[in-house]
């Protein structure tokens, strides 16, 4: 018996990682819940000051936050776990290949992140949010681009460390991004030398090209090449490093 076509064999492991995705209750805590908490709770306090109205400025890093937790830190944990445990040793032996697996995470982790980040503008909004309307269609793009990055990061991490390491490293790295990482604020309200830094990582390419693009309207043309270049370097990685097996 011949193997499926490429974009069947994508397909069928993207309907399952989606499936695992949806089922996880600690994935949608860390993706949906805890955002919702940090929207809430930014826009409740006093500091750091922002323009009103506040949630203006918010929504776009919640829902970049979003992103990083379903992308990088949920996909990292899962990847980690079923590598440990032989899932990936038994995929290792289809046609799927690297590549497959990689593409079908990503596009799985899209279609899920789609529904979340639905979810997530539909509170935002009801708390008083209004994006720029010219800015949405140029947001889908970083959050695409975000979407490759932060996978491909997760498989470089899940690839090549034990489970418990990746475990610990993808929670530790969440934390990092959304406090100083420019996901959550532009890094700038907390340091201008600090604002230096992220801008060229891709959390704050993703951050700030959400906020270039929801409260301005603008396309974000340095975040996404930024974006980009971080993709396809890790994809690489991903490729060359990742290992089936523990």
């Amino acid at each position: 018996m011949s193997a499926a076509p490429p974009l069947q064999r994508v397909g069928a492991q993207t309907r399952h990682e989606a499936g695992v995705l949806l089922r996880n209750g600690e994935q949608l805590l860390v993706s949906v819940v805890l955002p919702l908490l940090a929207l809430v709770g930014l826009a409740l306090a006093p500091y750091p000051e922002l323009p009103e109205p506040r949630i203006d400025t918010i929504a776009p890093g919640v829902l970049a936050l979003v992103v990083v937790s379903t992308a990088f830190t949920g996909q990292a944990i899962q990847t980690g776990f079923d590598r440990r445990y032989g899932v990936l040793r038994l995929l290792g032996t289809t046609p799927l290949g690297r590549a497959g697996l990689l593409a079908g995470k990503a596009v799985a982790v899209l279609l899920v992140l789609l529904l979340q980040l639905v979810a997530v503008a539909i509170i935002a909004a009801l708390m008083g949010w209004r994006p720029a309307p010219g800015g949405i269609a140029p947001a889908l793009v970083s959050v695409i681009l975000g979407t490759w990055c932060f996978v491909a990061l997760a498989l470089v991490l899940a690839g090549t460390l034990r489970a418990e390491a990746v475990l610990a490293l993808a929670n530790l790295v969440w934390v990092l991004l959304a406090g100083a990482g420019g996901l959550l604020l532009a890094a700038d309200l907390i340091s201008p030398a600090l604002a230096a830094v992220t801008r060229w990582l891709p959390s704050g390419a993703l951050g700030d090209g959400l906020r270039a693009s929801l409260l301005g309207g603008d396309i974000p043309w340095i975040e996404w090449l930024v974006l980009l270049g971080w993709a396809a370097g890790l994809s690489g990685l991903a490729l060359r490093l990742f290992r089936w097996d523990d």
